[in-house]
């Protein structure tokens, strides 16, 4: 209990949130339910916060809880060497980070085989420590160290004594906690970062993406994060050698300023092993943490960004009640067409040859003309992979001809990034069984445009292609962090359980791969659910899962409208309450009369009945949001996705344009628009608007429809710089 009150403690210092809040958010928690089950339906019990925060939260608590475990290991294991002190022990409750509480116990550890451990076991360790000290006044330290000359353990003439004796103070000296914090700090001050080509002397310096760090320094404190992972990729691809450059004579003084005595025989002795310490074991060392925390904090923004990204691409609006065409494009093996109808099912497949080296326009348009007319297309999405571009004309052009002119049909280029991970997935040949793997594709990429979310959720959260050198990111915490963002955006839309796939519900609160699997068996087996009810006489659903689950499951035409919204389980008696007090019933919600109940419920008094009901104000007010707009979907109140029927090319592009564009990628330099014209232009940071911006994020997501003005075109590099500053 003790611990449980110094974490809230912490928590509310850090976090500057209510110490009762923390306090049951880590009750809950700890008592097994998910973040989006907290967020939505425990909101009186922690002030409203939202996913983000409470995952903030919850990272925090799992730190400082490992940082506690890794505390006491360092506690029992200097205990057991007989070595732990009231002084140490302060020093190790009071260490904030895991870099501190290692730099305590470095002295402890159990080291490899070093210059010094064979001194010691030469016996010079007496030797070592009696110059260490620093006392002596008087006398010649080679008579000093003749006294420790033994044949026997190898230790030959007094030189060689005081050698082994430097290398053991040397390793003393390397281990002081104090001297590396000290260092620390006038290293991450005031040194740099430095990188430069890697090329012989005489060598011709080659052309690579990363020019800009053939020769560069920048102050480590100054490093953004996006240059520390282009260096050590440059670096790991050998384009680059990468060093942190040190003031050694500043940093040697620290080390002679801390450690030297003076009017001592052996003070001298010590000021040259200060030198030999730093040189030989602290800075490559400190070099090494540094070069790590950079590479960690840069992950983390990194991560942090690829999150941010993924849950506006994931939560981009549906285009709903369309059937679509999915167009993968392709030279030699002919574009993959597949028709879906406006529930995503599969109605048609075919392969056409409009793009070079076949060229066959004319028979791809009569072939893709029959199939739009036929089902009634209304909109075609084009992957934005190979021949996206000659694909993207033919369809413009297509949809010009006299017979589709009429139609009112319009296409949009889909991020196509991890379709072929799905497309060869057991989930796709579960799926599709009877399909080639690249019809699997324009299948994904029709569905795409219908319902982003549902889709997407199918692939690996790394390849949806929103991140920044995600493939060098710490593998599972951004596993972890992608998923609890995917986690997010499904729970916050909810999920028809009469249509949903495994792999949408698996990403419920409360379920996973099996519960998400035996649900669509139980719903094939017995047919459609009629309430929600019936979701707990599926295997290995328990009572908890049940809870936790429930209120993100949606039953359209069910036995009861409230197993169509937001509205848990646990509060339909408050919700009829409601009602009741709006002299309304369930029957006049699924016949449609919410006007009349809007203009009801805006005289009630929400806290009135949330007294009345016991409950809290957040809760009551989430309950006549729900009976307001049963079956709502929250992205439809976003702005819909853009359209297009007409096809832009780079050469069209002058300086000076006004266009709008969508957001498809936000970095920490700006942001990347689709202006239509198959390149995505640059925003760079310095042009998002007239203020200083300090990241991206502040003012542009994933998927928001901009408008930008083109500054310069360069069509050899495919380079389009855009701004979208106001004049």
């Amino acid at each position: 209990m003790k611990n449980i009150q110094k974490l809230i403690t912490q928590l509310t210092l850090e976090l500057k949130l209510r110490a009762d809040y923390i306090e049951n958010v880590i009750t809950l928690i700890d008592d097994g339910n998910t973040i989006p089950f907290i967020a939505r339906y425990r909101k009186e019990l922690h002030g409203s916060m939202d996913d983000t925060q409470l995952r903030d939260l919850s990272d925090r608590l799992t730190y400082l809880r490992n940082l506690d475990k890794r505390r006491e290991e360092i506690i029992n294991s200097i205990d057991s060497q007989g070595k732990l002190t009231d002084e140490l022990k302060e020093a190790i409750a009071k260490a904030e980070t895991l870099a501190k509480l290692e730099d305590i116990y470095r002295p402890y550890k159990q080291k490899r085989r070093t210059r010094a451990t064979i001194a010691r076991e030469k016996g010079l360790e007496p030797l070592a420590e009696l110059l260490f000290a620093q006392e002596l006044k008087e006398g010649v330290l080679t008579d000093i160290a003749s006294e420790y000359v033994d044949s026997d353990k190898g230790v030959e003439t007094p030189e060689e004594a005081l050698q082994g004796a430097a290398d053991i103070i040397a390793e003393e000296i390397s281990d002081d906690a104090k001297i590396r914090e000290l260092l620390k700090t006038q290293i991450g001050e005031y040194e740099q970062l430095v990188s430069k080509a890697n090329v012989k002397s005489g060598e011709e310096v080659p052309d690579s993406v990363y020019e800009l760090y053939y020769d560069f320094s920048e102050p480590l404190k100054n490093l953004q994060s996006h240059r520390v992972l282009a260096i050590n990729r440059g670096e790991k691809e050998k384009f680059l050698n990468v060093s942190i450059q040190a003031n050694d004579v500043e940093c040697i003084k620290l080390i002679r300023k801390t450690i030297v005595k003076h009017n001592s025989i052996s003070s001298e002795f010590v000021s040259e092993i200060c030198e030999d310490s730093y040189e030989r074991l602290i800075f490559p060392s400190l070099e090494r943490e540094f070069r790590s925390m950079l590479t960690e904090t840069a992950s983390e923004q990194a991560i942090k960004m690829f999150g941010l990204n993924l849950k506006p691409t994931l939560m981009q609006p549906p285009v709903k009640n369309m059937p679509t065409m999915g167009f993968d494009p392709a030279y030699r093996t002919g574009c993959k067409i597949a028709v879906v109808d406006e529930n995503g099912k599969l109605l048609e497949t075919g392969v056409v040859y409009p793009t070079a080296p076949h060229n066959k326009t004319g028979e791809a348009t009569k072939t893709l003309a029959r199939m739009l007319k036929t089902h009634k297309i209304k909109a075609i999405a084009i992957g934005n992979g190979t021949a996206s571009k000659e694909s993207e004309i033919f369809v413009a052009e297509m949809l010009k001809s006299p017979e589709l002119s009429g139609l009112g049909i319009s296409y949009m280029v889909v991020n196509e990034a991890g379709a072929s991970v799905y497309s060869a997935s057991k989930l796709a040949a579960a799926e599709f069984p009877e399909l080639d793997v690249s019809l699997r594709s324009a299948v994904s990429i029709a569905r795409r445009l219908q319902d982003p979310l549902a889709e997407l959720v199918k692939i690996d959260p790394k390849s949806i292609g929103v991140g920044q050198y995600q493939h060098d990111m710490p593998s599972a915490r951004l596993d972890e962090t992608l998923a609890g963002v995917v986690e997010d955006c499904v729970n916050s839309v909810g999920v028809d359980v009469n249509s949903a796939s495994p792999a949408l519900l698996s990403y419920i609160s409360g379920l996973n791969t099996t519960t998400a699997t035996n649900i669509v068996a139980f719903r094939e087996e017995n047919g459609a659910y009629t309430a929600r009810n019936q979701i707990k006489k599926v295997p290995k659903v328990g009572p908890k899962a049940f809870e936790q689950c429930a209120g993100f499951l949606r039953i359209s035409g069910g036995k009861n409208v409230l197993d169509n919204t937001g509205v848990h389980p646990e509060s339909y008696k408050v919700a009829e309450k409601i009602l009741e007090k709006c002299d309304f019933s369930i029957k006049d919600i699924v016949s449609g009369e919410l006007e009349k109940l809007r203009a009801m419920v805006s005289k009630l008094s929400v806290t009135e009945i949330a007294n009345e009901c016991n409950v809290g104000v957040p809760t009551i007010s989430d309950i006549i949001k729900e009976l307001l707009k049963p079956g709502r979907d929250p992205r439809d109140e976003l702005p819909p996705t853009m359209l297009r029927t007409d096809v832009m090319d780079m050469k069209d592009l002058k300086s000076g344009m006004t266009l709008t564009g969508t957001v498809r990628n936000v970095i920490d330099f700006g942001a990347f628009v689709d202006i239509g014209v198959h390149q995505d232009g640059l925003v760079h940071i310095s042009e998002l608007c007239n203020k200083f911006v300090k990241h991206p994020s502040e003012i542009v997501k994933v998927g928001d429809i901009v408008n930008v003005t083109v500054l310069s075109v360069d069509a050899n590099k495919k380079r389009i710089s855009l701004s979208m500053k106001s004049k």
